[in-house]
């Protein structure tokens, strides 16, 4: 324990240089943590309130009533499931109105269930990739503060021409060390997060593709009805 206080309290004894890796693994080290949170935040709102979408809009979808349906996506605007059912039959219902055939109405609101996909799926992942970056080139920055303290410690070397002992590479070794750790303090948890959110940005994607494929089925099975 007291080793790891003189280590971490040789900070103030630091070369400029260190500083300035030390100060920019900091940076990273806030600037990973404020993503993380965030995105969190962003993906555990847009579960929950996809879930309560969920329970509001099925009896209007399962009495062939798309308009309050539309209307019951407007009161869920960070569900990433509202966002691409509201899409999907705004689409059914302007196409139908325009005249068009019932292949070509299929066909349009496909589309725009795909496009509001990549859309919603490019908006929950927004600053997640900034966490790979961090995680991979912390370690390299505090690599670049192991180098800087290893030449400090050869400097103080040859200024004291080989006398001093151990104490006098103490202070460029405990540089390396201490810029080594960081990094790597930095680097470990924004990998985690970063796989972390993946895997919850892919399911909720899963999410959405089922929604909008149960989505085309209710279209296509009333047209059969309406066909019929």
């Amino acid at each position: 324990m007291n080793g790891s206080v003189e280590l971490f309290g040789m900070a103030g004894k630091v070369s400029p240089t260190g500083l300035v890796v030390i100060a920019i693994l900091a940076l990273l080290s806030v600037w990973s943590l404020g993503i993380s949170l965030e995105r969190l935040v962003v993906l555990t709102r847009a579960r929950r309130q996809s879930l309560a979408f969920a329970r509001a809009v099925s009896p209007h979808l399962s009495e062939g009533r798309p308009v309050p349906a539309i209307e019951a996506a407007r009161k869920f605007p960070y569900s990433h499931v509202a966002r691409v059912v509201s899409a999907g039959l705004s689409t059914f219902q302007q196409k139908s109105s325009r005249g068009l055939s019932s292949a070509e109405v299929i066909e349009a609101t496909g589309r725009a269930l795909e496009r509001t996909k990549a859309q919603t799926t490019a908006d929950l992942s927004r600053g997640v990739g900034s966490l790979a970056t961090i995680a991979t080139t912390s370690p390299f920055i505090g690599l670049f503060g192991t180098v800087i303290g290893i030449v400090h410690a050869f400097q103080q070397i040859a200024v004291s021409k080989g006398a001093g002992g151990f104490e006098t590479v103490s202070q460029g070794i405990a540089e390396a060390l201490l810029t080594t750790a960081l990094g790597l303090i930095v680097a470990v948890p924004a990998a985690w997060m970063f796989n972390y959110l993946s895997q919850k940005i892919q399911y909720l994607g899963i999410e959405m593709e089922s929604s909008s494929s149960e989505l085309l089925d209710f279209f296509l099975e009333r047209e059969r009805t309406v066909a019929g």
